[in-house]
């Protein structure tokens, strides 16, 4: 996997993309890039157990050489109700992709996806942008609500009453998943063809020291059957 990022066309107009530094938001930024945006990453700091992830976003912002990234603090550690953020609960871990459940899990991380976008809209109004990038998947993904399209849908339908740009400005503003419809194995196969390093990015929810991935938890074995499909090995 050593695909380097394609150049994109200078001087178009700017989009915000919710960067984690996993594959997801990868495949995202690289799509923003490829439709000509000017690049302006934003990540969060929000209490996660897998906060070498943002590491993998620094370096994916440089690859990509992003206008500019911003790493937002939050700490939502302080609610809990979520394994990704409270030390007392356990991510849940499988010997097969096959026993990745349907339910709602409890990495779950409560309002995360409205707080992070939120944050990212503010970010929009700022730097002039009509266009927000998030990297949320329907399939092969662990069953979040916030990761649909009706919630994608009603999120911007909100922003486009929610602010001043909005309302006094020419043009809507987009909210742009366009990995919403994707299993991971074509999620991949895009972001190769766009130039993605996949080794820089982490998709574990419970990474070991130096951030080496589990390989158990939901979204490594998703991963792993993504790249499977792809004829790669990790």
């Amino acid at each position: 996997m050593n695909a380097h990022p394609k150049p994109s066309p200078a001087g178009g107009d700017p989009a915000i993309v919710l960067l984690s530094g996993g594959l997801d938001s990868a495949t995202c930024l690289a799509i923003a890039r490829e439709q000509g945006f000017t690049l302006h990453a934003i990540s969060f700091r929000y209490g996660q157990r897998h906060e070498y992830e943002l590491d993998r976003a620094r370096r994916l912002a440089e690859a990509f050489a992003v206008r500019s990234h911003r790493i937002v603090e939050i700490n939502l550690a302080q609610f809990g109700g979520s394994a990704l953020t409270d030390p007392g609960l356990e991510v849940p871990k499988h010997d097969s992709v096959d026993q990745v459940g349907g339910d709602i899990p409890v990495t779950y991380v409560p309002a995360r996806n409205t707080i992070f976008l939120s944050l990212a809209l503010a970010l929009a109004e700022v730097v002039g942008s009509r266009d927000l990038f998030i990297g949320v998947n329907a399939l092969d993904y662990s069953g979040y609500p916030d990761c649909r399209g009706p919630y994608i849908e009603a999120f911007e339908a909100m922003a486009n009453l929610a602010t001043r740009a909005s309302v006094e400005g020419p043009r809507r503003l987009t909210v742009h998943a366009p990995l919403l419809h994707s299993t991971k194995a074509e999620i991949i196969a895009r972001g190769l063809a766009l130039g993605v390093d996949y080794s820089m990015t982490l998709s574990c929810y419970d990474p070991g020291p130096h951030g080496i991935a589990c390989g158990r938890c939901d979204a490594c074995l998703l991963r792993q059957k993504g790249f499977a499909l792809n004829g790669i090995v990790e």
